[in-house]
């Protein structure tokens, strides 16, 4: 299938921005993590323990496990997860591996706890990042989706359960100690928080009542401004007894305050109704994916 420049334009940006986050990610976990003997969980973290056992190096490791779940996403989940998956992996093994190299000493010194912080956050916002792009960081995201297709456990049970486990792994490895399980334990937990953040804030959306005399001309404005649409419910007030327009808009994150400036801009006594949509289907927005 041909692509259009649009197309290509915009896959050239998505794995930029892929590149960025797992950059990021890299950058969290072997400056700050691995030399303060901290873990995750996934691949990385399973790579990272026999990093602490032998010495070989975390990003080859990686690589090669990666290797081996992708032989049977192939037959399992499909060519294309397949090869978008591999094109992440072999970056950010690379990155890890660059990492590791340039970043031998902890960043920040004697303060393990503080290490375990900044790194879960670093690579829970570029994990967040790659993910929001299209992109994944191997490992955990593909035995969860092959589990997922066969039994009946969410995404989020299979993660939660196998990084649990692999970071306890930690107290049995040369230089673990119940100290540096806690925090990488802690720091899972803050990797949860901030990667949901990053990617549901991404995709946040925002429904609008408003109720205006105006509010064609309000519908019309967005329409042409922002290329939005808008639709006009019926509504009867309570204390006036009259019928009323009442405009429904749906919209991005990205194009909230724009929204606000033209209903303002039109009509300064409009009665604005906002609030966060947990989820919206249909063009323009997420697919339904069950």
């Amino acid at each position: 299938m041909k692509l259009s420049k649009r197309e290509i334009l915009k896959e050239i940006r998505n794995y930029a921005m892929i590149f960025v986050g797992l950059t990021i990610f890299a950058f969290g976990w072997t400056a700050f993590m691995i030399p303060n003997h901290i873990t995750g969980g996934g691949v990385n973290g399973i790579a990272t323990l026999l990093f602490f056992a032998t010495g070989f190096p975390v990003g080859v490791t990686s690589l090669l496990l990666n290797g081996i779940l992708l032989i049977f996403a192939w037959k399992i989940l499909g060519p294309k997860f397949t090869i978008n998956t591999l094109i992440c992996v072999l970056m950010l093994s690379v990155l890890l591996s660059v990492g590791q190299y340039l970043f031998s000493e902890p960043i920040v010194e004697g303060d393990v706890f503080m290490s375990a912080i900044i790194g879960s956050a670093l690579t829970a916002f570029g994990a967040g990042v790659s993910i929001t792009f299209g992109g994944n960081t191997g490992g955990m995201d593909i035995l969860a989706l092959i589990v997922g297709k066969y039994r009946n456990i969410s995404y989020g049970k299979v993660t939660l359960y196998t990084n649990i486990l692999i970071i306890c792994g930690l107290i049995f490895v040369p230089g673990g100690t119940v100290e540096t399980l806690v925090y990488s334990l802690i720091g899972m937990f803050v990797y949860i928080y901030i990667s949901d953040l990053v990617i549901e804030g991404y995709r946040q959306s925002f429904q609008f009542l408003v109720f205006s005399e105006k509010n064609q001309e309000i519908a019309d404005k967005i329409n042409s401004e922002l290329h939005r649409g808008a639709t006009f419910l019926k509504g009867y007030g309570s204390y006036t007894k009259a019928e009323t327009d009442v405009l429904l808009i749906v919209a991005h994150r990205t194009d909230k305050a724009n929204i606000i400036k033209i209903i303002k801009k039109i009509d300064d006594t409009a009665f604005i109704s906002v609030a966060k949509a947990s989820s919206v289907f249909g063009k323009n927005f997420d697919r339904i994916k069950v």
